[in-house]
């Protein structure tokens, strides 16, 4: 009889413990979220990256009512930020911002990353790569650049975010289409880089125009020419290189991704915060004032597009040298 008793009981207990995992795993996801969200930004605050990030955070804080944080974790051209996203645990609690390199950094052999080691929430805005000096430097135009450049082989030297980043991209694109020798020096974000060009430290950078707009409302700065098919609204006076006749269209972009297996109805919630907030006044006027571009797409498409780029990079990449 007690051996009867004492197994009624560990099947009893078996089945309750059995149901209260069952029920605490469908809880986590249905309840979610109910703790505090992370989000990964992988470089250093004060660029355009860390401003898109913090105030989507905030946007999508007033919608899933819980405290959504941003964490800089800076490194290896943003690899260091996206790896710490990619092998968070996938429960919502921790999703990441992820920019243009995400489809590079493979190539460039930085680190295992691809577009579908996420399930994106969705893409945010693009951001053109342009040549950006000091307002004293000896040249004005892109064409004066270019001629001292080839005077001076090797000298130039080029700021950017980080080895094998956008910025670097770009840098090294237009130096092979233009045939010039350049020096590269990467910084853990574009802010640093600009901050280098304001110091003197380095002669140019190839960040965007909207990470250098407190530099050319201070009139230190000055633009010479933007990568992207049409003007920047931050410097319209500019040309693009491709209306000077040479072929270079390079674009930052940047958009939100949670870790592969991440609950449905996990995600469901993140990209509807995420939509609202991408659509929200506050990160609109935030474009507007940062002469960023608005690229909303959800999930799918930014899924999509990711891959798209993935596969350009790896045929560009391996076509120019990145190397100093």
């Amino acid at each position: 009889m007690k051996k009867l008793m004492i197994s009624i009981c560990i099947v009893a207990i078996g089945g309750l413990l059995s149901a209260c995992g069952s029920s605490n795993s469908s809880e986590d996801s249905s309840n979610f979220p109910e703790n505090q969200i992370e989000v990964v930004v992988p470089f250093a605050a004060g660029g355009a990256s860390d401003l898109v990030s913090r105030t989507i955070a905030t946007e999508m804080e007033n919608e899933l009512d819980v405290p959504v944080v941003v964490s800089n974790k800076t490194g290896g051209s943003g690899t260091t930020g996206m790896l710490a996203t990619k092998d968070a645990k996938p429960d919502g609690y921790t999703i990441g911002y992820v920019p243009v390199e995400l489809a590079m950094v493979q190539e460039l052999g930085l680190a295992e990353i691809a577009p579908n080691d996420y399930q994106a929430i969705g893409q945010l805005m693009t951001i053109p790569a342009a040549i950006t000096v000091s307002a004293d430097a000896p040249y004005d135009t892109i064409e004066e650049f270019i001629s001292y450049a080839e005077e001076n082989p090797g000298e130039v030297k080029v700021g950017n975010s980080g080895t094998g980043s956008i910025w670097h991209i770009a840098a090294a694109a237009f130096a092979q289409e233009l045939d010039l020798e350049l020096e590269y020096i990467p910084y853990d974000g574009a802010a640093p880089a600009v901050t280098a060009l304001m110091g003197g430290h380095v002669d140019a950078v190839s960040v965007s125009p909207s990470e250098v707009v407190a530099g050319l409302d201070s009139e230190d700065l000055k633009v010479l020419a933007v990568m992207s098919e049409e003007r920047d609204a931050n410097v319209p006076d500019v040309p693009t290189l491709q209306e000077l006749g040479y072929d270079i269209n390079l674009s930052g972009w940047g958009g939100f991704v949670a870790p592969t297996d991440t609950p449905d109805e996990v995600m469901e919630t993140l990209q509807s915060a995420f939509k609202i907030a991408a659509e929200s006044e506050a990160f609109t006027n935030l474009l507007e004032e940062r002469g960023m571009n608005p690229n909303y797409k959800d999930g799918a498409e930014f899924q999509q597009f990711a891959q798209d780029q993935y596969e350009y990079f790896s045929e560009l990449i391996p076509s120019i040298d990145l190397s100093n």
